[in-house]
């Protein structure tokens, strides 16, 4: 069927398309595309199953319902050391979505093999693209509330040392820079908006 005239494709066509590299998480493919527009250019893209990542808030309790309305939650943050970085880097639990796997599913594995943690309540609350511009990669930050702690379960080569913050705390440590990753400041940043109390 003949496109419409004036009507542009919002999709890009692939000329031809190449898998340049596989690994254990990530693979890369060449495509030669035209993309909308008429731009034709090679695209070399990562191609990521996906990840997830925790929120874990710890909810103030009391007996008292106004003294635990004033209270502030706590926010879960791991330290661990990311050699692309080059440093040790305060973050949220987070990990890739297994062959298989449901985002649920696969943060609820994380947030226990990371931190010992399980949780009573699940809620997604953002999903969004890394670095759209050479990486499919998408992450899914749920929030977990209702903390158990238990045993972590950390893979082999992770060495993970975790510690709870005020909210107030960590949504400093995010606009002063010493939280430098992407996904924790947009978990933290929501939780700080959401907490708001309504005017």
């Amino acid at each position: 069927m003949a496109k419409s005239a004036g009507k542009k494709s919002k999709q890009a066509c692939v000329l031809s398309s190449r898998v340049s590299y596989r690994g254990p998480v990530f693979s890369v493919t060449t495509d030669e595309v035209e993309e909308p527009g008429g731009v034709r250019a090679r695209r070399d893209v990562i191609r990521h199953f996906g990840s997830i990542v925790v929120l874990a808030v710890d909810d103030p309790v009391s007996d008292d319902a106004a003294k635990a309305k004033k209270g502030e939650p706590r926010v879960l943050l791991e330290r661990q050391y990311r050699h692309a970085a080059q440093s040790m880097m305060w973050e949220l639990p987070a990990g890739r979505i297994d062959d298989g796997e449901t985002a649920l599913t696969a943060a609820k594995r994380e947030l226990l093999e990371e931190t010992g943690y399980s949780a009573r309540q699940w809620n997604r609350i953002l999903h969004f693209y890394v670095s759209p511009g050479f990486l499919d990669e998408t992450m899914t930050i749920y929030v977990a509330r209702g903390l158990q702690a238990g045993e972590a379960q950390p893979e082999a080569d992770e060495r993970i040392a975790t510690k709870f913050f005020k909210l107030s705390e960590a949504k400093r440590m995010a606009i002063n820079g010493r939280i430098r990753d992407a996904k924790t400041i947009c978990g933290i940043l929501w939780l700080a908006q959401a907490a708001r109390p309504a005017r």
